[in-house]
């Protein structure tokens, strides 16, 4: 019974995660640590090793599906990686000497607001007003979002795929699909590094949850991608906008019995 409960778990939580990434860049943190602590018991530390590492291949096969569909920013999204990277450091750095203050909430909230923004009033920017940016201005762009992103994320400890993609849509102008790709793309490395230094700290988790998560991610995340790069704009606004609804409301009640 308890290998079959541990299966349910990690199947929905998967389910969650990867549908959130395909089709939003959402990071797999959010579902995945929530479900495992409340349903499994798991310390927290260990949960959000899990969902950083099943974050990591869910990532890279929504990349390459949105990349090999050219809806992929590879040169600015790099750009932005850097600085996330970098201000994830520096904003970790001083959360640590700050008071203790909790902000857990802050990733669920964020979740379920752009659900509702992308239904209410969705993206319709086109490729061709994307062009119209200078390669210059867009670079400062993403230096900037990347900066705030980073810091915010290892500030706070969360929120890092929604508020990348927030600022991809409605800072530096991106349609959705590129949004979503460049986000995806930047979580790879995002989340490499994130559960690396989990592992590295904590020690190796449980690897019955661990493959199963990975697993069930990727597979749901994959079919996400593929179809997120199929559908119309104003489709795949309705679908994205109806999945972080749903996963937002999911994870508020999910964190409330917890």
């Amino acid at each position: 019974m308890t290998l079959i409960f541990t299966i349910l778990i990690c199947f929905f939580a998967g389910m969650g995660a990867g549908l959130g990434t395909g089709f939003a860049g959402m990071s797999a943190a959010a579902v995945i640590s929530p479900m495992l602590i409340t349903f499994l018991g798991m310390p927290a530390y260990e949960a959000v090793g899990i969902a950083l590492a099943s974050d990591v291949l869910a990532s890279a096969i929504s990349a390459y599906t949105y990349g090999k569909n050219k809806n992929l920013d590879i040169k600015n999204g790099l750009v932005m990686m850097l600085f996330v990277l970098l201000f994830t450091f520096i904003g970790s750095f001083i959360a640590s000497k700050v008071p203790n203050s909790t902000m857990g909430s802050f990733s669920t909230i964020m979740t379920l607001l752009l659900g509702i923004k992308f239904i209410v009033k969705p993206v319709m920017t086109t490729k061709e007003s994307m062009a119209d940016v200078s390669p210059k201005k867009r670079i400062l762009q993403s230096v900037l979002c990347g900066t705030g992103v980073g810091f915010i994320c290892g500030f706070i400890g969360a929120g890092g795929g929604m508020m990348m993609l927030l600022l991809l849509t409605s800072v530096l102008g991106y349609e959705l699909k590129t949004a979503v790709g460049t986000s995806v793309f930047i979580m790879t490395f995002t989340a490499l590094t994130g559960a690396g230094s989990h592992f590295m700290i904590g020690g190796m988790p449980d690897l019955l949850p661990l493959t199963l998560c990975i697993i069930f991610t990727l597979l749901w995340a994959r079919i996400a991608a593929k179809f997120a790069n199929k559908a119309s704009a104003i489709t795949l606004n309705r679908a994205t906008g109806v999945v972080l609804t749903i996963l937002g409301t999911a994870i508020f009640l999910v964190n409330l019995v917890h």
